[in-house]
């Protein structure tokens, strides 16, 4: 039976109670490391050009591109304009007292323009999003190259307002489909598989581990999905709520051949819209399944995709996926609440 999409029936306020965020990787995400340098004020500003030749050519701080060598300085009544990176305090010389002479050995840079050397902290690694480029430049100014999507996302504002009402309407699917789930004793997770390019719903599932123990509410809509396309490996003809849709025959092409050779593999290009972050095993089948993005409303303890580890944003895999969370979140977790489902003993 095909899923059948509800028409969008709420308000502006509805999509504008939840927002969905992005789940970034590890690199930026983190807080921005800092390491010390030395760095000294230019007292005299003709020399600028000279000094930075003279310093890049001595202490070439390799691996720190992102780090700009000169600053300028703007407190007020400062007698200096600007200051400079003199090198890194892990690459100076082992001295007792550290003075604009013992960093530069005679013959290397003319000390001329320097004033006496500082300690500051400046940022190791490059910024990768604009929170960790703001946090960064209040230490020391760095090159930042912007992912204006990344920043977009994090201010919420990535999806426009049409887009949120199918989104509230792909997760309404997936939060029905958990209540079924819930009605038979099982637990209270739902997923929706959607084609984004046709705004099809390809997928519905709920938690089916009553009768296997690896049927997760993902698993079950990747089989559906593999259904879909002639391929699959279980019945769940027996769960009303687990449906997917039929294939559509292309009129552009007449040969069944050509027809069957334009399908996606499995859930390439699609979007999940699943009430519950996926665990382990679920994540690294969106992976084999090349799910486009994957949207979750709640977070789990051992959640994959976000909270305990973030697979879809490995290096090493062979493909990854964007990930969002928030969506409809209050409704997902209440899912989870006092009397929301009832726990089924499963044999192991």
């Amino acid at each position: 039976m095909e899923p059948q999409t509800k028409r969008w029936k709420g308000s502006v306020c509805d999509a504008d109670s939840w927002v969905a965020y992005p789940v970034l990787s590890d690199k930026q995400s983190q807080d921005v490391e800092l390491i010390e340098a030395f760095a000294a004020p230019i007292v005299d500003k003709k020399e600028t050009s000279r000094l930075l030749r003279e310093l890049s050519g001595l202490y070439p701080l390799n691996g720190l591109q992102h780090i700009k060598r000169v600053r300028a300085v703007r407190e007020k009544g400062s007698p200096h304009p600007l200051e400079v990176l003199v090198c890194l305090v892990s690459d100076a010389p082992d001295l007792k007292a550290v003075s604009i002479d013992s960093l530069l050995p005679s013959g290397g840079v003319r000390r001329g323009g320097l004033g006496e050397p500082f300690v500051v902290k400046v940022p190791a690694r490059p910024a990768l999003t604009r929170p960790q480029f703001e946090l960064a430049s209040k230490h020391w100014p760095t090159s930042f190259h912007e992912d204006k999507q990344v920043t977009v996302a994090l201010r919420g504002e990535l999806f426009s307002p049409l887009q949120k009402a199918r989104m509230h309407t792909y997760m309404t699917a997936a939060l029905t489909a958990a209540r079924a789930a819930t009605e038979l004793g099982m637990e209270a997770v739902g997923a929706a598989v959607v084609d984004p390019a046709t705004e099809r719903i390809v997928a519905v599932g709920h938690d089916c581990r009553g009768d296997h123990p690896l049927h997760h509410a993902v698993m079950v809509c990747i089989d559906l999905v593999a259904q879909s396309q002639g391929g699959g490996c279980y019945s769940f003809d027996r769960y009303p709520a687990c449906r997917f849709t039929p294939p559509t025959p292309d009129t552009s092409q007449s040969a069944a051949g050509v027809a069957a050779s334009s399908q996606p593999y499995i859930c390439t290009g699609y979007d999940l819209y699943v009430t519950r972050e996926p665990c382990v095993m679920c994540a690294m089948a969106l992976v084999h399944s090349r799910i486009g993005r994957v949207f979750y409303g709640t977070s789990s303890a051992d959640g994959a995709v976000g909270t305990k580890y973030k697979i879809h944003s490995q290096k090493d895999l062979n493909h990854r996926f964007e990930v969002y969370k928030g969506v409809l979140g209050k409704q997902c977790e209440a899912l989870n609440g006092p009397g929301s489902h009832i726990k089924r003993e499963i044999d192991n």
